[in-house]
């Protein structure tokens, strides 16, 4: 039943196309849940810990570099990849910041990154991203992993929008202030947002679509991978989908 229903989501934000790239053009923050240095080296930490070594890593929709920049630390050479011209202009200045040679930039999406990469790599992995590919697209940027992936190598999605918590996050039941009153206010403002988006013709919200562990290990399996999946440390509402060759 639940995959039906994101398959149903997942046509009404398909319409228009791009509208997500359309979303990001101008940001030029990674959204993460807090934007201090303290946290976002915590959160770094526990990606790195799944990622599990290699020497060389391409992340997909780096954003701001806020995590690649820490990856930095521990790989020889890493690409970074964002269909957003104003997160790569930020990240560059990231990168210079924090005085990181080792980074090449990329401005390309899930569909064009391919044709940009002249090498493959020991780690490829996307945070907080591939919520906003369907499961075709998924399946396909899969395939497409896989053909530029060394011998050991892994694919790492972090930050998947877990469909069975995602909801209670929505109702507001991890916060420190959870409540039938602040449930009941959260279903009017998603159903007036419903209503909105349904008149605009776009997405309910912008944090996406919602993928099934179960739906996308079997996408991974079908490619001759093996997959496990974490609950995010910092992110209640979101597991990480962990896979290597078989």
């Amino acid at each position: 039943m639940e995959v039906e229903s994101n398959e149903k989501t997942e046509k009404t934000y398909t319409k228009p196309k791009n509208i997500w790239e359309d979303f990001f053009k101008d940001k030029t923050h990674g959204g993460h849940r807090y934007s201090s240095e303290e946290f976002l080296a915590m959160e770094a930490r526990e990606k790195l810990f799944h990622l599990d070594g290699g020497s060389t890593l391409l992340d997909f929709g780096c954003g701001a570099a806020e995590l690649l920049t820490y990856y930095a630390q521990k790989y020889e050479q890493l690409v970074g990849a964002d269909f957003s011209s104003s997160m790569l202009e930020e990240a560059g200045k990231r990168i210079e910041r924090n005085k990181c040679q080792n980074i090449d930039l990329i401005l390309a999406n899930h569909e064009t990154l391919w044709e940009n990469l002249d090498t493959s790599f020991d780690r490829i992995t996307a945070a907080g991203v591939i919520q906003y590919l369907t499961y075709q697209e998924v399946d396909t940027f899969i395939a497409n992993s896989s053909e530029h992936l060394n011998i050991d190598g892994k694919i790492v999605f972090f930050d998947i929008l877990d469909p069975r918590l995602y909801p209670l996050w929505k109702l507001g039941i991890f916060a420190p202030n959870a409540g039938v009153l602040k449930a009941l206010y959260r279903i009017g403002c998603d159903f007036r947002d419903s209503i909105l988006a349904t008149l605009r013709n776009g997405p309910r919200n912008i944090y996406g679509y919602s993928h099934n562990p179960y739906e996308i290990q079997k996408i991974a399996n079908k490619h001759g991978f093996e997959m496990r999946y974490v609950q995010s440390m910092y992110y209640e509402y979101k597991y990480h989908a962990i896979m290597s060759r078989t």
